[in-house]
């Protein structure tokens, strides 16, 4: 991923002035933010876009990616390409179930006890703990995606799942646990797309194959391209 911009603790607001339509509206050199996003320690790649409201901490966002209105992503390396809808959680923090109690205050101590400090060590192991989104996904409204999960290239998750265990390239999955529903392309032609690794293509590259991105299916396109 091309790092173009990091943000650090910041709740940004982008100008509404109109896009003409001869000027794209994603640029490379920094993300669209909608109203009311919160960012902290951020990267970005390029023309990405961050939903009305969305909250980011401590991720990286791959060239292309995108989230909805009201995204949730925390600890979370996200590839190119990817999709993802609106009220989608992503590496969603836990508490500690180890011990008697599993409240704020055992972490949060300061915030309770002037004389007690956070427990920054929980703080750290919970960063630790990354999701990785791969390129080309698509997670659909609402579905949440726990800690240290990894979704593969292409997969797919399903609007409301909650994604427990590693998802394979190219594979849908649904439901509370998320399981497996099919595969979106079969094995064979995922690998192919896999190699070809049009995700990795200049703009300008992308931009002269568009009309095969739109009108051919899979196969086709990776035998055109020879992927």
């Amino acid at each position: 991923m091309v790092e173009i911009l990091v943000v650090l603790n910041s709740t940004a607001v982008n100008e509404k002035t109109p896009a003409k339509k001869s000027v794209s509206r994603l640029r490379a050199d920094q993300p669209y933010l909608h109203d009311g996003v919160q960012l902290n320690e951020v990267s970005f790649g390029r023309y990405t876009e961050i939903g009305k409201g969305s909250r980011l901490s401590f991720s990286d966002i791959g060239d292309y990616s995108y989230c909805d209105r009201y995204a949730d992503i925390a600890n979370t390396q996200v590839g190119k390409f990817a999709n993802i809808a609106s009220y989608t959680r992503i590496g969603a923090s836990d508490h500690p179930l180890h011990t008697v109690a599993c409240h704020h205050f055992l972490y949060r101590s300061a915030d309770y006890f002037d004389d007690a400090e956070f427990d920054e060590q929980f703080f750290v192991h919970r960063k630790s703990r990354r999701a990785t989104i791969g390129n080309d996904t698509w997670i659909g409204h609402g579905a949440q995606i726990k800690p240290e999960i990894t979704l593969g290239d292409g997969a797919v998750v399903a609007s409301g799942s909650v994604v427990t265990k590693d998802v394979a390239p190219y594979t849908i999955v649904a439901g509370v646990p998320a399981t497996i529903l099919r595969l979106r392309q079969p094995i064979a032609i995922a690998e192919r797309i896999i190699n070809l690794a049009w995700w990795d293509w200049s703009h300008d590259e992308l931009r002269a194959g568009l009309d095969d991105f739109r009108t051919l299916k899979a196969e086709q396109f990776l035998e055109k391209y020879h992927g």
